[in-house]
């Protein structure tokens, strides 16, 4: 008699056993659910800036750093009073770049430094007036007598030298598939308010080769991509039958894009009256080679590339009206990006199960 409890025990614990595991491991699928929906609406509010940005002033006015006023952008009397030049840290075809100083916080300084291009650097300075917004660097002021542009200093310099901030060691937790694939998300968002900017769809033309394209963009110290040479942005009207050419040279290579090249071979000279115009899908053609750079060769990167296989082959389609807008690319991106966290979050629960 008294080994019938032992008995009854024996019996029953097998079966309840199973059970019990059961709602624990679904306890456990239902929190790391939560917990992943929380740390996507992390990613989505760092991320992007794409989305919102609580940081922009009305327009003719800025504020950045911790100052909660917006300020009117500086005139030509207020820059040469208070802003004190460094040193020179970059010089290009149509402007030099200086560190300088204003109110005890860094800044930039460019100034044109050949007359000859004095337009491209007027239509700079208006694109940059015009498209101020979270994708943009923050225009501080100007001075067009004087063909002199202000605006907001990033420690972190152009994309051209991401990889090696990514190895300095306060940086290197930043170094991983996720964080990279946010900042090729980040460059897509960009070419994607460009082509549907307030002044209509406007093409990055300084995009010939890799390294002119990195050239052109920001990184944050916050890791955010923004872009900051405004020069070449030729604007595509359909309705108007007005497309555009990026420059009036001959562009060779395989980076830019088939409708770009010169299309009579080799044995017609070039001639750029004869050189047939193209729209923004020239741009799109260019994201698998910018995004290849950001993704670069962390852990996951090439699980990475698979999931993007698809969409990047569609850019380099060549017939441009094949390939996909930059809407349906930044969509794409960000499907790829929530799937790779889940499983990531959650490997071998639907085995489990």
């Amino acid at each position: 008699m008294e080994k019938k409890p032992h008995f009854v025990r024996r019996e029953f614990l097998p079966r309840e056993v199973p059970s019990i595991s059961l709602a624990l491991l679904l306890a456990a699928v239902l929190l790391l659910n939560a917990l992943l929906y929380l740390y996507l609406n992390k990613f989505s509010s760092s991320l992007g800036r794409v989305e919102t940005d609580s940081g922009l002033c009305p327009f003719g006015h800025f504020k950045f750093g911790a100052v909660k006023n917006c300020s009117p952008w500086l005139s030509c009397d207020a820059i040469n009073r208070e802003v004190r030049k460094l040193k020179c840290v970059g010089e290009g075809a149509v402007k030099k770049v200086f560190l300088s100083e204003w109110k005890e916080k860094k800044v930039v300084l460019s100034q044109l430094t050949n007359s000859e291009l004095k337009e491209d650097f007027l239509h700079g300075l208006k694109m940059l007036k015009a498209l101020q917004s979270k994708h943009v660097v923050r225009l501080l002021g100007y001075c067009e007598q004087q063909f002199t542009i202000l605006t907001e200093y990033h420690p972190l310099g152009s994309l051209r030298g991401l990889n090696e901030t990514l190895h300095i060691p306060k940086y290197k937790g930043m170094n991983t598939w996720h964080r990279r694939l946010m900042l090729a998300m980040d460059y897509v968002s960009v070419i994607r308010y460009l082509h549907s900017s307030p002044l209509g769809t406007l093409v990055m033309c300084d995009s010939n080769d890799l390294d002119k394209v990195l050239s052109q963009y920001l990184l944050t110290s916050d890791f955010h991509v923004l872009v900051n040479d405004l020069d070449a942005l030729p604007l595509v009207n359909r309705s108007a039958g007005r497309l555009v050419k990026c420059g009036h040279r001959e562009l060779r290579g395989e980076f830019v894009a088939p409708e770009q090249r010169w299309p009579y071979g080799e044995d017609v000279p070039f001639e750029d009256d004869l050189m047939p115009p193209y729209d923004e899908k020239t741009d799109i053609w260019k994201i698998p080679d910018v995004s290849n750079f950001f993704l670069g060769h962390v852990e996951g990167s090439d699980i990475v590339r698979l999931h993007l296989f698809d969409i990047h082959a569609a850019c380099k389609k060549k017939d441009p009206a094949e390939r996909p807008s930059a809407q349906e690319v930044l969509d794409t991106y960000r499907k790829v990006l929530t799937l790779l966290i889940r499983e990531a979050a959650m490997p071998g629960t639907r085995e489990m199960l």
